[in-house]
């Protein structure tokens, strides 16, 4: 049984039991993945209804999302750090209650949109601060192995989103999703609120002060490994999102798959969950820099190999199954180097940890928007514009990887 750390003013009155305290860490990380996931089989609808003339701006409404969740993690880490953990979670669970209504209720995809960049703000807080809570509460192996009993459970979640997603639409149409993000969100919510005491006591707060902020920034732009670790993350988690905003279109509109996407979507999900737990057998034994460089280079010619397959002309059916293994590659690469690619990110920053924790992946988060948005705007009726796209990216990433040095490799 793994006990939380004996620290008086950091443990908390009363802490939950491992079970439980994991299933409430889980869920509350899972809300962005379940906002993300679930809403894919929602974008025929509400492109038909509220971009007709233009359906590719459809999946604007996934990197809107995602855009304000890597905005947000500037600001959630030291907003936790000076007014404790719940209050935060709490703060983010209200924007992001008022944004679904917001997008509940719009008839526009440009209000769309900007709801959507308030749900990701608001998501970003139990994003963050789940984390922070197990910090504050374990440490060394036993926060390792909470961590991936929280993981093992959150990976369960995109498998069974868009699944759960579709038979919400179907019952209530898309706007009947909005609500089952409220609903969720609180219950995550009221659970820590009911169950899980403050965990950062008064005297270990930290006062809010921008410029230390901006002081963590320049020193992990300036540090050479730092630097170029987060632009491949950001390449990496730019070929992710991609994907996962063109991939209802392409499953739709290319093969004819609209309506079994989610059971495509699950499948993929679930194959790709064991990137995870592939990469951490190899880390230790191969370091981390050479399996970044085997997953950009294996990306590349995965990338390729389906540019060639989608301009041999081959029957969708074929094609399609070509499809489906090039996603799930994309999906088991970015299991195998965001993780590694943060790590080498954050090894000289020891001394500025949370800071350089929110920069790199804001950083990260919000430069993969911006690669994701114009190659996912180029979807042609085909996943060629896409293919491409990737392949570009990984092109980058391998060449970028190189580039990083440290002694441990």
């Amino acid at each position: 049984m793994i006990s939380p750390s004996k620290a008086p003013s950091r443990s908390p009155v009363k802490a939950l039991g491992q079970v439980e305290f994991v299933a409430l860490i889980a869920m509350l990380a899972a809300s962005v993945a379940f906002s993300i996931d679930a809403m894919l089989p929602a974008l025929p609808d509400i492109g038909a209804e509220l971009s007709p003339g233009n359906l590719n701006r459809a999946q604007l409404i996934i990197t809107s999302f995602v855009l304000g969740m890597g905005l947000g993690t500037f600001i959630t880490g030291p907003l936790a750090d000076r007014f404790g953990r719940k209050s935060v979670i709490l703060g983010g669970a209200i924007l992001y209650v008022c944004a679904t209504a917001f997008a509940f209720f719009t008839t526009t995809l440009e209000t769309m949109l900007a709801a959507r960049v308030l749900m990701g703000l608001g998501a970003a807080a139990p994003r963050v601060v789940a984390m922070a809570l197990v910090r504050d509460l374990y440490s060394g192996r036993d926060m390792a192995r909470i961590m991936s009993f929280v993981m093992l459970v959150f990976s369960l979640v995109p498998a069974l989103a868009p699944t759960l997603g579709a038979g919400i639409i179907a019952f209530s149409g898309w706007r009947g999703i909005f609500v089952a993000f409220a609903i969720f969100i609180s219950l995550s919510t009221c659970w820590l609120m009911l169950r899980q005491p403050e965990t950062l006591a008064p005297e270990n707060r930290r006062p809010l002060r921008f410029t230390t902020i901006f002081a963590a920034a320049r020193e992990v732009y300036g540090h050479p490994t730092a630097r170029l670790a987060t632009i491949v993350q950001t390449l990496s988690m730019g070929m992710l999102f991609s994907v996962l905003s063109s991939t209802q279109q392409v499953f739709d509109q290319t093969y004819d798959q609209g309506d079994t996407f989610h059971l495509w979507f699950g499948g993929i999900a679930i194959l790709a969950a064991s990137a995870s737990i592939i990469n951490a057998r190899l880390v230790g034994r191969l370091g981390m820099r050479p399996i970044i460089k085997a997953m950009m280079l294996a990306q590349m010619f995965m990338s390729l190999g389906m540019i060639c397959i989608i301009m041999l002309g081959l029957p969708n059916q074929i094609e399609l199954l070509f499809y489906a293994v090039w996603t799930v590659s994309v999906f088991f690469q970015a299991g195998l180097t965001i993780g590694n690619l943060n790590a080498l990110a954050m090894e000289p920053m020891g001394h500025i940890a949370g800071s350089a924790a929110s920069i790199v992946t804001a950083t990260a988060t919000v430069g993969a928007v911006l690669i994701a948005i114009p190659i996912g705007l180029r979807f042609d009726g085909t996943p060629l514009p896409l293919a491409i796209g990737i392949f570009v990216c990984a092109c980058m990433a391998q060449w970028l990887t190189t580039m990083i040095r440290r002694d441990n490799d």
